[in-house]
């Protein structure tokens, strides 16, 4: 199963390729809204994130972790 967390460069694999014929994706931005960059010819697509889950089938590398600030102590 895949986990449902994404990161800022996470390389996917989708269930239909691109119209390039590429089927890996760079996540770019997320949010509620998951920009995606197609590897094959640079398009940049942006996707709900139901519907991004639901079109990838695989991670293929995972992105670096996001950094949460910690709260410094006055």
């Amino acid at each position: 199963m895949l986990q449902a967390e994404v990161r800022v460069g996470d390389v996917v694999l989708t269930k239909k390729p691109h119209p390039c014929g590429s089927s890996e994706w760079t996540v770019t931005r997320i949010g509620a809204d998951i920009k995606i960059r197609c590897s094959g010819c640079g398009r940049v697509v942006m996707l709900d994130r139901e519907t991004f889950l639901k079109r990838r089938k695989k991670l293929i590398s995972q992105g670096p972790p996001t950094e949460v600030p910690v709260p410094h102590e006055p």
